[in-house]
């Protein structure tokens, strides 16, 4: 059998959702499906910060991966220092607090460093150091900003399509190239139903009356959420089989050796989810 591929696993490790993309991720390596092992969690809380991280710390010590716990908050605040302003470069203090972090990560390898739920910015020096890919709520080219922003952006173009895909980290904010993704209709079946019921409405009415309780946004944000962990589990897989590849100057490439502008997941990940939703 070949050498396992090596993932670096990134998380605030604040709730459920950490928790559940981990056990998923780790279901499928146990079950052969992806040929690979998480080297290492590298957590930005430590045990005593909250309940959920507590849970989440034991979970990865139950699995028996290498943990490496530093807290973001507790830096923060030992400096006395705001959080940082995300429309301005990073403090010193905030690059210090990842050359710690690179210190604690220094004796791993991995092949690929997945940002699965890590609630601070990657500094640039992440980003030189290691191959990382986060998830963006939103298919290439879509709107930007968190997936509440995405969703109410769709809804104020009467929007045909959404997706979800995984994207390079790079130093700019969100900007990365697309490395995987998958798209799915927002017309059509339960959608038209929905669309009819806010016709004549402008998003800023919707928001101040339902908000995020409102039909539509709900049904679209379900059809999202739950592609987003099979899509995480079928990049890994592309990524360890070769099929697609990081380079230096941060493009993703085939196995050709071309620059591709994502590869497409749609329909593994229509399969993954059919009888779902």
């Amino acid at each position: 059998m070949a050498k396992s591929y090596k993932i670096g696993w990134f998380s605030t490790g604040r709730g459920a959702g950490s928790r559940g993309m981990l056990k998923t991720t780790q279901d499928a390596i146990k079950s052969g499906e992806l040929n690979a092992e998480i080297e290492f969690v590298y957590c930005a809380r430590e045990r005593g910060e909250t309940e959920a991280t507590d849970q989440y710390l034991d979970m990865v010590k139950g699995y028996g991966i290498p943990l490496v716990s530093f807290s973001y908050q507790r830096y923060r605040a030992k400096r006395g220092m705001p959080s940082p302003d995300l429309s301005q470069p990073l403090p010193q203090w905030r690059i210090d607090y990842d050359k710690e972090v690179l210190k604690l990560l220094s004796k791993f390898k991995p092949d690929l460093v997945l940002l699965a739920g890590l609630m601070i910015v990657t500094s640039p020096l992440m980003c030189e150091k290691y191959e990382i890919i986060n998830l963006h709520p939103a298919a290439p080219g879509g709107p930007a900003g968190t997936w509440q922003q995405v969703i109410w952006k769709l809804i104020e173009s009467k929007a045909d399509t959404q997706g979800i895909k995984m994207h390079v980290a790079i130093p700019e904010l969100d900007m990365g190239p697309t490395a995987t993704y998958c798209t799915f209709p927002i017309r059509g079946r339960v959608f038209d139903k929905l669309w009819g019921e806010i016709e004549g409405k402008s998003v800023e009415e919707i928001k101040s009356v339902q908000g995020v309780e409102n039909a539509l946004f709900k049904t679209i944000r379900e059809h999202g959420a739950i592609r987003e962990v099979p899509l995480i589990i079928k990049t890994l897989k592309v990524f360890s089989e070769g099929k697609i590849k990081i380079t230096k100057d941060r493009q993703v490439i085939d196995t050709a050796g071309r620059v591709i502008k994502g590869y497409d997941l749609t329909r593994e990940i229509d399969a993954a989810v059919k009888g779902k939703i």
